[in-house]
Formats: structure tokens, C-alpha cells, sequence
């Protein structure tokens, strides 16, 4: 399964749901927040001609006389954005602009014809299902936002979501075990990805992709800031596919700890920057090398949520062995300077021993190559060690500045 949690340059957003107040009346989320404290239905003026005002009076009326605290935000969603082009940062900002408590709000979703839901307090009114469901009723497929967001609201006021969404998605699935694959469907400008249908076989990889990505977000995680090295341990032994769904199992679970977690605002705000980044390079990983960084960026937000003292990244030489036990100084075949990296036990052993530890690898001028070796410019992951090479700043800042889009070029 590939995620499309990657969330681009979102940290804009994201500090926009933890600053103060002297910066938030500057915001695009507060100015969203104070247009919805008058009016339920938010909808932004380049895509007037998609939900005109008749559309727009008809959701309001709708949700007032559901007396739920519905909210409609609709947005165009394009990558680089204060959302990252993805609906779960505009809806989370949003949340936190008007200041948090029970609350729905909806959004426009990944694929034409989607829209998502969050929730608070989760589940309440079965809203997330409800509107997932939505995207699976042949009956709304081309029927338009307006009628789409309708629909959802009719299935949240009945408070059967849940099993309106196993109703529709009962037949879909994989065939064999495969792992469904996304769609090249990024880049699409908002109003296209508004009102283009998705035919034939596209849409049905799409449906497969989503019901999976839903029910992977509605599961029960387990223990919360929690990377245990078994999660490595499968990842190291996975292909690139298997690798690739794993990361994006690992990406949801660190958004949902983040969502959910309490206490330090700095430290959540870590962590959704972490998040935000390994989403974004997630959605544009190349390879192996790129996978390892969502679980360096996953590991990052993990660390920043956890009670537990500073830790150390994962393991410079090769990330899926997981995290690192201690620093070791460390000197790179044919070179003078040494470095000081974080190292695993398997491979500070080795180190130490005077062999060579297993090295992640990448390619260079078609020749594999330790990750490393590739010149700084043309590798994140060269230039920072998946971490252990930074000093000043984090790999999540790294990736929202532009460090990694750069490299890909």
C-alpha cells in the first residue's frame, strides 16, 4: 500500500496549529476558523463555480437542522500548499484554530469524488465511515461535492456509518494477497480532481487503494510512541512493495499517536512535522534508500513524543536495523576525517572487530554503492546520515525546507 499521507511543506500549517496568538489571525486556518464560526459551509472562492451559493445554502441548512457540530471546509489542494495538498493537515489545523471540542468537519478527499471526515471525540457519530462510505456508492459517483457531502450528512445524522461503509466495501479487496497500488493520480489541479470521473480500471485500483488506507486509519494500533525493532525486523527482510506498505502502515500510526497525544505543544509539534515530512517523502520515494527515510522521519516524530530521554537515531549504516544503541567515532574507507555515528549493536560490533558492517546501499552512475558514498547534493540521506549527521536541526526540517525534492531533481 502506498500512503498518501505524504504531506509536502505543511509545516507552515502545522506551526499555525500551535502558535500563539499574535501570529494566528495571520493564518490561513484562523481565517478559515473565524469564517466558520459564522456559517457551517467554508468554501473558498476559486471553487465558487463547483459549489455555488445555492449549493453552499443548501449544506447549511442541512446541517443546522441535523444540530450536529458539522463543518465543511472546501479548499483547493495542491502539493506545496499550507496543507501539503492534503485534506488531514487543513482539517487538523483548522480544529485546533477553533479551538478544539466535539466537532466534524469535511473536506475534500485524495481521488475525485472523495471526501473525508475527522472526528471529535472519535467515532462519536460514526462520521470518518460515513463519508468514507461515500466514495463507494455507485449511486453518488459523478453526483457532484454538494450532493456527495449531503449524502455523508444524512449517514452522520442516522449515526450508521459504520455499517454503511461494511456494506459497501464488503466485495472489494485483493486478489491473492497483492498489495493494491495508487494511482498516478498527484499534480491534478483542484477543480479537475473536483469534477473528472475516474473510470475502468483506474477506479477500481483507487477504491481498492482507499479501502485499505481507511481501515488501516480505523484500526486499533496498539501502544502508543512505541517502534518495536520486530516492526525492522520484517521491514529488513520485505522487498521494496512490502517495504513500502510497511512505511506506510508506520506513517498512519505515528499521525494517529500525534493526534492523540497530550502535554508538551513543542514536542507534538515535532512530531506532526514529523509526520507531515515522512508522508512527503513517502509519496515521492525512488527506492529502498527513500523508504528507510520514512522510518528515520517516523523514528523522529516517535522520539519527540516519547517521555523517555534524548534518543538516538536509527542506525547510521543501515536504518531498517533500527535504532541506534550508542554514538561511535568512525572513520569511512580511504578518508581522514572521522565522524561520530549512531550505530546499532549488531554493527557497532562489527566496528569494533575491525569488519564491515551491513550497509544500506543505493546507486550511483548505475553502480550500487554505499548509501553514503553518493555526493551530499544528490542524497538527503548521504548529506544526514538518516540523522546521525545533524547537529542543528532535524530530518523533518530537512524534508519541509526542500532538502529532499531538491535531491530527486
Amino acid at each position: 500500500m502506498r500512503s498518501v499521507f505524504a504531506v509536502g511543506a505543511a509545516s507552515v500549517a502545522l506551526l499555525c496549529a500551535v502558535a500563539g496568538p499574535a501570529t494566528a489571525a495571520e493564518s490561513p486556518g484562523q481565517k478559515i476558523a473565524d469564517a466558520l464560526r459564522t456559517s457551517p459551509v467554508y468554501v473558498d472562492p476559486s471553487l465558487s463555480s463547483a459549489v455555488g451559493p445555492e449549493d453552499q445554502r443548501t449544506l447549511v441548512q442541512k446541517i443546522r437542522q441535523s444540530r450536529l457540530p458539522i463543518r465543511v471546509v472546501l479548499v483547493p489542494l495542491v502539493e506545496g500548499d499550507n496543507w501539503g495538498g492534503k485534506s488531514e493537515q487543513l482539517i487538523e489545523v483548522v480544529h485546533e484554530r477553533m479551538g478544539g471540542g466535539p466537532a466534524i468537519l469535511i473536506a475534500p478527499g485524495h481521488y475525485p469524488d472523495d471526501i473525508e471526515a475527522r472526528e471529535w471525540p472519535a467515532d462519536a457519530h460514526q462520521a470518518e465511515r460515513a463519508t468514507a462510505s461515500v466514495f463507494f456508492d455507485d449511486a453518488m459517483k459523478g453526483a457532484g461535492l454538494t450532493k456527495r457531502i449531503s449524502r455523508a450528512i444524512d449517514l452522520i445524522e442516522a449515526g450508521n456509518g459504520n455499517a454503511e461503509y461494511e456494506r459497501r466495501t464488503a466485495g472489494l479487496g485483493t486478489s491473492g494477497g497483492a498489495s493494491p497500488k495508487k494511482p498516478a493520480a498527484q499534480g491534478t489541479s483542484p477543480v479537475v480532481r473536483i469534477v473528472t470521473l475516474a473510470v475502468g480500471p483506474v477506479l477500481v485500483l483507487a477504491a481498492a487503494w482507499l479501502l485499505l488506507r481507511r481501515r488501516s486509519r480505523l484500526r486499533d494500533f496498539g501502544t502508543p510512541f512505541a517502534m518495536p525493532r520486530s516492526v525492522f525486523a520484517a521491514a529488513h527482510r520485505a522487498d521494496e512493495d512490502g517495504l513500502r506498505e510497511r512505511a506506510g502502515e508506520e506513517v498512519v500510526r505515528l499521525g494517529e499517536e500525534a493526534r492523540a497525544a497530550t502535554g508538551d505543544p513543542t514536542a507534538i509539534e515535532r512530531a506532526l512535522d514529523a509526520y507531515a515530512a515522512a508522508g512527503t517523502v513517502l509519496d515521492r520515494a525512488r527506492g529502498v534508500p527513500d523508504l528507510a527515510g520514512v522510518f528515520a522521519l517516523v523514528a523522529e516524530g516517535r522520539a519527540a513524543l516519547s517521555p523517555a530521554p534524548a534518543t538516538l537515531p536509527l542506525c547510521f549504516f543501515h536504518p531498517l536495523h533500527g535504532p541506534a544503541t550508542r554514538r561511535i567515532p568512525w572513520r569511512p574507507l580511504g578518508r581522514r576525517e572521522q565522524l561520530r555515528v549512531a550505530a546499532c549493536d549488531a554493527c557497532l560490533r562489527a566496528v569494533r572487530t575491525r569488519r564491515a558492517p551491513e550497509v544500506l546501499t543505493d546507486r550511483l552512475d548505475d553502480r550500487p554503492v554505499p548509501y553514503f558514498e553518493v555526493p551530499a547534493e544528490k542524497s538527503l540521506w548521504a548529506a544526514t546520515g538518516y540523522g546521525s549527521l545533524l547537529s542543528d536541526s532535524s530530518l523533518a526540517a530537512r524534508v519541509q525546507r526542500g532538502d529532499f525534492t531538491r535531491t530527486l531533481e
